[in-house]
């Protein structure tokens, strides 16, 4: 297995940045800079034999077994030239005299940058929409859902996957009911979009009867029912200081119960993270990347707020975004790749998507992420 290459040799020379379906990080739309002009077709062609053999078998690949597999009816002279020339850009290194050539983070980005030009559209959303439903159920809590995607995205790629939930604010408001408790105390039930069921038990300090509560409950459901948490939030605090002096009691009540309950928007967003024994075996087996390397990724993996800010950096709307290597601005996710799509639930987006080696099948994960963005947006609608 090849160690990665030297300092000395050209990596790319463009900071990290952000990408969509429109701006991939590193092309020619998004503003960095690639390393060298643009490539021949037979240029283009015979990197991307040589990224798609290195990533099935991990070994540099020579010069002659290029000149067969490219279909080019070159030889393998001429092959070597174009790889001499592709070495001089950065987008392959030769780790040593004797040996074939290997793709750099530049060559893995030229790849991809390939893949997603060539890219059509999923045809197979609804067989993963109907996995999503059976694992997680025909009406699923959104923390089912995610867990699901997570676990077929790692399935699937072989990689770490991982579902981020839209942000808790924007989940749209269904009802809410008062459970009366013991003394003063009431257990407050809120139902949001995606089947979210938070629970909080408050003192109001004052006793209260079942049918004051069904009331109180019944005006905010009818009042705010529709519109997103941190509307709802904002509206009853508006209510509460037009009102100051509430005339009705109840009405009273039913604001300073919602009052307590839409207090507290400010809660994680929920992150479900699959397969990270799965990427330790592969990187085992297969990458190369070394124990303390690996390390770093499970660290993030358990800091899971962490990835929820990585993407934020990386991603600017809509559609698909890949950071390979050197692009990461965390150091400790350089030796890896991230893919990530988003979702829209109709009022709100959440992601998903792997993180595994630099020598991953983009292919396949590019089109898994893609599809399952799709899957999860489908359920959701029907949810909401």
């Amino acid at each position: 297995m090849p160690s990665p290459p030297p300092p000395e040799l050209k990596r790319p020379r463009w900071p990290p940045g952000r990408g969509s379906s429109a701006t991939i990080p590193g092309s020619p739309d998004s503003g960095l800079l690639m390393t060298g002009p643009a490539l021949s077709d037979r240029t283009r062609r015979i990197l991307a034999t040589l990224v798609r053999s290195y990533i099935e078998t991990g070994e540099p690949v020579a010069s002659a077994a290029l000149a067969q597999k490219a279909g080019l009816n070159v030889s393998s002279a001429t092959v070597r030239n174009v790889l001499a020339q592709l070495e001089e850009m950065g987008y392959v290194w030769q780790p040593h005299t004797s040996a074939g050539r290997v793709p750099t983070d530049t060559g893995y980005r030229c790849y991809v940058d390939m893949l997603i030009e060539a890219r059509r559209p999923s045809k197979d959303v609804s067989a993963v929409e109907l996995r999503l439903r059976q694992e997680a159920g025909d009406a699923p809590l959104i923390d089912d859902l995610l867990s699901s995607t997570s676990h077929v995205l790692s399935e699937a790629s072989k990689s770490v996957g991982f579902a981020i939930g839209p942000p808790n604010a924007r989940a749209l408001f269904h009802r809410i009911e008062f459970v009366p408790l013991s003394g003063n105390r009431i257990l407050v039930v809120v139902v949001a979009s995606g089947n979210q069921v938070s629970q909080k038990t408050v003192d109001i300090g004052e006793s209260v009867t079942p049918s004051e509560l069904v009331q109180a409950a019944n005006f905010l459901n009818s009042e705010f029912a529709g519109r997103t948490l941190e509307e709802v939030r904002d509206g009853v605090v508006d209510r509460l200081k037009q009102e100051r002096s509430l005339y009705d009691q109840l009405l009273g009540l039913a604001l300073r119960l919602a009052s307590s309950s839409f207090a507290n928007l400010d809660r994680p967003t929920a992150v479900y993270i699959d397969g990270a024994s799965s990427l330790l075996e592969e990187v085992v087996q297969a990458s190369g990347i070394s124990a303390a390397t690996l390390r770093g990724l499970l660290r993030m993996v358990e800091e899971k707020q962490r990835l929820v800010g990585i993407l934020t950096e990386y991603i600017d709307g809509p559609g698909l975004t890949v950071v390979i290597g050197a692009e990461h601005s965390d150091p400790e996710l350089r030796p890896f790749s991230l893919i990530a799509a988003t979702y829209f639930d109709g009022r709100s987006t959440g992601t998903v998507g792997v993180i595994g080696p630099t020598r991953m099948r983009y292919s396949k994960a590019i089109s898994v992420v893609d599809i399952a963005a799709l899957a999860v947006a489908r359920v959701l609608r029907d949810v909401n």
